[in-house]
C-alpha cells in the first residue's frame, strides 16, 4: 500500500525539510504535553510512561515521512498509551491524507481514533465529559482528513498543471521542428523547380562554346549572349523565390506573380530558342485553378529540363489536356537517350513533383514506355 509512488508527491516539500519540520513540531509539543502532565501531579510511572511515548513518536517521525499509512497506523496506537503521543497521531492522519488517497487515509486513521477512545477511558480530560471527549476526537480527525485531501487535490492540480505546460512545451518544440523541416523542403523545392531549367540552358551553350571553339563569331556571340541572358534570369528568379520566402502569409511578396498554365507556351517557346524540339499540344477547355495551373507549369518545365539534360537534341512532345469538372493532364515524351539510367541527375525534381502531386490530391507517374520513350504523365483534379 505505500509502496507505491504518487506523483503528487512531486509537489510537496522536500522529505529533508519536511522530516525537520515534523520532527520539531512534535519535540515540542511532546514536551509541553508531558511539562503539562507533570504539572497535574501525574504518579511517576505515568509519567515515565509519557515520556517513553514523546520518545516513540519522534522515533517514528521518520517512517511516517517514508511509509504513510504503516506509520500513521503506529502512531495512533500510541495515543492509546498516553495523551503525549496525540500530536503525533494526528500529524498521522494528516500526513495520510495529503499522501494517500482518501479511502486509504480513512482506514489509517481509524485506529488513532479508536486509540483516543481507549485513551478517554484511562485518562479523561479534565472538565469534560467522556462524551464530548468521543465527539471532540471525531471531529477533530474529520477535520484533519478533509485538509488532507484538500491539500492533496491542490498538489495533484498543480502536478496536472505542470504536466500539461511540459506536453504544451514539448508540443509546441514538435511543431517549431516540423515547420521548420516543411521550410526547408519547400526552399529546396522552390530552388529546384526555379534553377535547374533555367541553369540546363546555360550549361548547353557553356558546352558549346567549350566544344566548337572554332565556331563561327557570330555562333560564338550568340551563344554568349544566351548564357549571359539566362545566368541574368536565373538571378532574377532567384530573388523572386528569396522574396515569396521571406514574405510573412497573407502578405503581399511584391514580386513577378508565379507562372500557371496560361505560361506554359512561353516556357515551350524560350525552351525553342535554345535549340530543343518542343511539339505543344494543349487541348485545355478553359483556365484551371491557379494552384493546379501552377504545378501543372512546374511538370511541364521538370519535363523539358530532364529531357534537355538526359536526351539532348531529341525532340519533345508537351500534351495538355482537361476540362473543368475533370482532371487536368500533363503528358511530357521523349525518345530516351542512350546515355545510362540515372546519368546526370538525382531525381530529386522527380521526387519534388511526387510530392507537389501529392498535395494537390493529383498523382504522377514516370517511366519508359514499350516505344522506347520516355513518358511523364501528371494528373490533377479540375473541379467544376
Amino acid at each position: 500500500m505505500d509502496v507505491a509512488v504518487d506523483r503528487t508527491e512531486d509537489q510537496q516539500p522536500s522529505s529533508r525539510r519536511l522530516l525537520i519540520f515534523m520532527m520539531v513540531g512534535i519535540g515540542v509539543l511532546s514536551g509541553l504535553n508531558v511539562m503539562g502532565q507533570a504539572l497535574r501531579g501525574s504518579a511517576g510511572w505515568w509519567l515515565a510512561l509519557d515520556v517513553a511515548v514523546g520518545v516513540a513518536g519522534l522515533c517514528l517521525i521518520p517512517l511516517l515521512v517514508r511509509r504513510p499509512v504503516r506509520g500513521t497506523v503506529l502512531l495512533g496506537l500510541l495515543a492509546a498509551l498516553s495523551p503525549v503521543g496525540t500530536p503525533a497521531a494526528t500529524l498521522g492522519a494528516l500526513t495520510a491524507a495529503q499522501r494517500r488517497p482518501f479511502r486509504i487515509a480513512v482506514a489509517a486513521a481509524i485506529p488513532g481514533v479508536l486509540a483516543h477512545v481507549v485513551q478517554g477511558l484511562f485518562r479523561p480530560v479534565g472538565g469534560m465529559s467522556y462524551g464530548w471527549w468521543l465527539v471532540l476526537i471525531v471531529v477533530a480527525y474529520a477535520a484533519l482528513l478533509g485538509w488532507g485531501a484538500r491539500n492533496r487535490a491542490h498538489w495533484a492540480l498543480l502536478a496536472s498543471l505542470r504536466e500539461r505546460a511540459r506536453q504544451a512545451e514539448a508540443e509546441r518544440d514538435r511543431r517549431v521542428t516540423e515547420a521548420r523541416t516543411l521550410e526547408r523542403t519547400r526552399i529546396a523545392r522552390e530552388m529546384h523547380d526555379v534553377l535547374a531549367h533555367r541553369l540546363t540552358l546555360v550549361a548547353t551553350y557553356a558546352g558549346a562554346l567549350e566544344y566548337r571553339p572554332d565556331s563561327p563569331p557570330e555562333q560564338l556571340a550568340t551563344a554568349a549572349g544566351v548564357v549571359r541572358s539566362g545566368v541574368h534570369q536565373a538571378l532574377e528568379e532567384l530573388r523572386d523565390v528569396i522574396g515569396v520566402l521571406r514574405t510573412e502569409p497573407g502578405e503581399e511578396d511584391g514580386g513577378r506573380p508565379s507562372p500557371v498554365l496560361a505560361d506554359v507556351p512561353r516556357l515551350v517557346d524560350e525552351a525553342r530558342r535554345s535549340g530543343q524540339r518542343v511539339t505543344l499540344d494543349d487541348r485545355t477547355t478553359g483556365a484551371p485553378p491557379v494552384a493546379a495551373g501552377r504545378t501543372a507549369y512546374r511538370v511541364v518545365q521538370e519535363g523539358l529540363t530532364n529531357a534537355r539534360r538526359h536526351a539532348s537534341g531529341q525532340p519533345v512532345t508537351v500534351k495538355l489536356t482537361g476540362r473543368p469538372g475533370g482532371a487536368l493532364t500533363v503528358e511530357i515524351k521523349n525518345r530516351a537517350a542512350n546515355a545510362p539510367r540515372g546519368a546526370g541527375g538525382s531525381g530529386a525534381g522527380l521526387i519534388g513533383l511526387a510530392e507537389r502531386l501529392d498535395l494537390a490530391g493529383g498523382r504522377l507517374e514516370h517511366g519508359l514506355t514499350p516505344d522506347g520513350e520516355f513518358r511523364l504523365r501528371a494528373e490533377l483534379p479540375w473541379p467544376e
